[in-house]
């Protein structure tokens, strides 16, 4: 089983569980290029000092020439072709904050056709972008059907988008236990 990443890949959508090795492994799909800016999706939790060691621990892996940008607006991200390769990290931290917008959690009338609409103007960046791309999203199909009809809202929600973005990815990668499998 080969894990070699093609020479240049457009769009590249690394999947896998928590822990899986996942950000490591798309970070390394970059890793010859100088020029990279990293794509942070989810919010800065100044409170909470396990999570400010994460972000602590991915930001040492990254070479001192990639740039961050804090952002929800992928799409944006996506559409712009001049920018050079980037990395986003991670898709499931902005569907969970597009939920959160749209207040899907409440159930809140028409979330599901505003979360849509954001779906599809992402998918439809990425599937047409001209810079390279790669994307970091959870796996969360493969263990128990959760218990909340919240968690399997978000499931269903992020497996269908994942699926989206594999159909217009030049590659796909599962990652489990630090090991790359190439799926497409």
């Amino acid at each position: 089983m080969s894990t070699e990443v093609d020479e240049d890949p457009r769009r590249v959508l690394v999947l896998g569980g928590a822990r899986s090795g996942k950000s490591a492994f798309a970070e390394s799909v970059l890793s010859t290029r100088v020029a990279v800016q990293y794509v942070a999706t989810a919010p800065a939790v100044d409170d909470d000092p396990e999570w400010i060691a994460r972000v602590a621990e991915h930001r040492a892996r990254r070479p001192p020439t990639w740039s961050t940008l804090e952002s929800r607006d992928l799409a944006t991200v996506c559409r712009a072709s001049d920018a050079g390769a980037a990395l986003i990290d991670s898709i499931t931290a902005w569907l969970t904050a597009t939920l959160d917008t749209h207040r899907a959690w409440q159930d809140d009338p028409g979330w599901r056709l505003r979360v849509a609409s954001d779906v599809t103007d992402l998918t439809d960046a990425w599937s047409g972008s001209g810079r390279t791309l790669v994307a970091v999203s959870d796996e969360v199909g493969s263990g128990i059907v959760p218990e909340s009809a919240a968690g399997r809202m978000f499931r269903d929600e992020l497996g269908s988008l994942n699926q989206r973005l594999a159909a217009a990815a030049d590659e796909v990668w599962l990652v489990t236990a630090g090991i790359p499998c190439r799926l497409r």
